[in-house]
């Protein structure tokens, strides 16, 4: 019997709202609303868009070696990372393969300032397997890891307007909040909410966390008040179209057991001056860079590059596509794949096999659009 898909707290409103629902992670979510994913791709990077995430997992690390344990799990080294700073990491497997990706916050204990703990935001796909990895490798470690998904709330409100829209609604000036940090505030007088100047967009913005009995409450207000701006409710298909512009990896498609954070070119995330699971593996594929790795394309000929196409090169198959649609921000039919580091320099031709004829296809530059932090 399959096993039935969770819903979030505003399942109903979406389908109040015209949202086509699909399963999702083992979830039921809205793929898109009426206005569709062309729409809802350009409305976020050009005002603001609000993205029910709730399906996401958070687990949080408490204890005196919190600090030492985190390190030994994710790739990136978070004593470097001061109060409220949040990160990109990932978990390795000792063969260097990724667990999951995720973002690492480093906060106060709000029940004693002098303390610090961990706040971890992780894939919805990997939750459980995630929270039993973490759990597996506690040891001798003098801490507590806890999934607090289900009682924490995850939104996300990226665009251009949406700092401006956010700012309205709290006390702290969010507009002075750096990018990959965070600040505690409170939203409608007296929702605590935690506010990331993160997101999974390429545009500007925040991933809010908050008690999940306020979910309608904090959405609608959000919506109501981004009104003048325009913003709009966004799906899953403009969500994946959004990330897929500036190169950020999918677990399952770009990250996987068997796909390495040096393969996937997310060294940025991790710190070979610590020791953590995965290291020597990881070390050993930096420095004899024989993996494949992770490359751009562009399509010559018309096709859409589905994932999992095989591609080829001179007549013989090098490697598939792991991600690949059509870019509303740059009209063109573009994809991502991992292919032999020989064959990876920009303007490398390939052929990609589209219902059984190869169509011409071009290395290119990634990312295919540049991030808001990154202008």
């Amino acid at each position: 019997m399959a096993k039935e898909l969770k819903e979030t707290m505003l399942h109903q409103w979406h389908i109040d709202h015209g949202g086509r629902m699909v399963p999702f992670a083992g979830w039921e979510m809205p793929v898109q609303y009426p206005s569709g994913p062309i729409k809802e791709h350009n409305t976020t990077r050009q005002a603001a868009g609000a993205f029910d995430i709730d399906h996401m997992g958070q687990m949080t690390v408490r204890g005196p070696q919190a600090e030492e344990f985190v390190n030994w799990v994710v790739t990136y080294n978070v004593s470097k990372m001061k109060l409220f700073d949040a990160h990109y990491s990932l978990f390795c497997y000792a063969d260097g393969g990724a667990v999951d990706d995720l973002f690492v916050y480093k906060l106060p204990d709000p029940d004693d300032k002098e303390k610090i703990y961990f706040f971890l935001a992780i894939n919805a796909d990997n939750r459980e397997k995630d929270v039993a990895w973490v759990k597996a490798h506690v040891g001798n470690y003098d801490v507590e890891v806890k999934d607090i998904s289900d009682e924490t709330y995850m939104l996300a409100i990226q665009g251009p307007k949406a700092p401006a829209i956010l700012n309205r609604m709290t006390k702290a000036d969010l507009t002075e909040v750096p990018r990959f940090t965070a600040v505690q505030d409170t939203i409608l007088g007296n929702v605590p909410v935690l506010f990331g100047r993160t997101g999974y967009t390429g545009e500007d913005g925040f991933e809010l966390f908050f008690p999940a009995e306020h979910a309608i409450r904090v959405w609608e207000a959000i919506l109501e008040e981004g009104k003048p701006e325009g913003i709009q409710p966004i799906g899953l298909a403009a969500r994946d179209s959004l990330r897929f512009e500036p190169c950020m990896p999918l677990y399952g498609h770009e990250l996987s057991q068997y796909i390495s954070p040096i393969q996937a070119r997310l060294s940025f995330a991790v710190s070979f001056d610590k020791d953590f699971i995965g290291k020597d593996a990881l070390l050993k594929q930096k420095l004899e860079k024989s993996v494949p790795v992770l490359v751009g394309f562009k399509m010559v000929d018309r096709g859409v590059p589905r994932p999992e196409y095989k591609i080829f090169r001179n007549g013989k198959e090098v490697g598939e596509v792991t991600t690949g649609m059509f870019s509303p921000t740059t009209s063109q039919y573009l994809g991502m794949a991992y292919l032999p580091r020989e064959i990876s320099k920009i303007g490398t031709e390939i052929e990609i096999m589209i219902h059984n004829k190869l169509r011409k296809a071009e290395i290119v530059k990634r990312p295919f659009y540049i991030p808001a932090y990154r202008r």
